[in-house]
């Protein structure tokens, strides 16, 4: 137990570089959220619901964090900040990292599966500030959830989402090959299919005024290169 406390201090740790000391950790409302729904969750399998929920009420008081007592929940899961909410049926993977006002809220079920109404969270994904993931879709492993982001589909892995409602975007190889992205979406200039059409009009309008440029010059070297005995037959006509 002290090893598995230990070792789950130290991955958020990890994720986290401001905490001075493992201590300091122990007073992070998600730790104790986690702690919380840990209990919460043994009721709820052993169906004392009314216990559990009690358990659930006391935790959201607490840290901010709602999470619903048959959420199923990885290990080193790190919920950083408050004010979370993580729904009945959610599942959650490994190593996952949650940023503040995050919902993995429910929707009616459209994928056939009987009472699946939340989302399923892969291995080592990271959901940035604000973002919300409706309904009963599954986030691929070591995805990225960009601030804000809504995400109603399904999420290949390794995949970096971000808009409304999400949309894929592409990042550069040094940003990928990172083992952790705060926040998760790079701090820099990246190509955002947002913006693609935009993108490539600019594009298509420069290469048309250069190729205009050079039709333009071509007609004018021919002009001044017209044959002088046809220009005087012109002018005596």
């Amino acid at each position: 137990m002290a090893r598995r406390l230990v070792a789950y201090l130290d991955s958020v740790k990890s994720r986290d570089p401001a905490p001075r000391s493992r201590a300091e950790i122990l007073l992070y409302p998600g730790v104790w959220s986690l702690a919380f729904h840990r209990v919460a969750h043994r009721l709820y399998r052993m169906e004392l619901f009314f216990l559990a929920r009690a358990v659930n009420h006391l935790s959201r008081f607490l840290t901010a964090n709602d999470i619903h007592p048959g959420a199923r929940i990885g290990r080193r899961l790190f919920i950083d900040h408050g004010f979370t909410v993580i729904g009945e049926t959610a599942e959650i993977g490994d190593d996952v990292t949650i940023y503040q006002n995050v919902t993995l809220g429910g929707t009616d079920p459209a994928n056939g599966i009987a009472g699946k109404r939340h989302p399923t969270i892969g291995n080592g994904v990271i959901i940035g500030s604000g973002a919300q993931v409706l309904g009963p879709v599954t986030v691929g492993q070591r995805a990225r959830i960009g601030a804000n982001a809504v995400v109603t589909k399904n999420v290949p892995e390794g995949a970096t989402m971000v808009g409304i409602p999400a949309r894929q975007m592409l990042v550069d190889v040094t940003a990928y090959q990172r083992d952790f992205l705060p926040y998760g979406t790079p701090c820099s200039d990246s190509f955002d299919p947002a913006t693609q059409k935009l993108e490539l009009m600019q594009c298509e309008i420069e290469q048309l005024r250069k190729r205009l440029a050079a039709l333009i010059e071509e007609q004018a070297k021919s002009a001044l290169s017209a044959d002088p005995v046809d220009e005087q037959e012109r002018g005596c006509a």
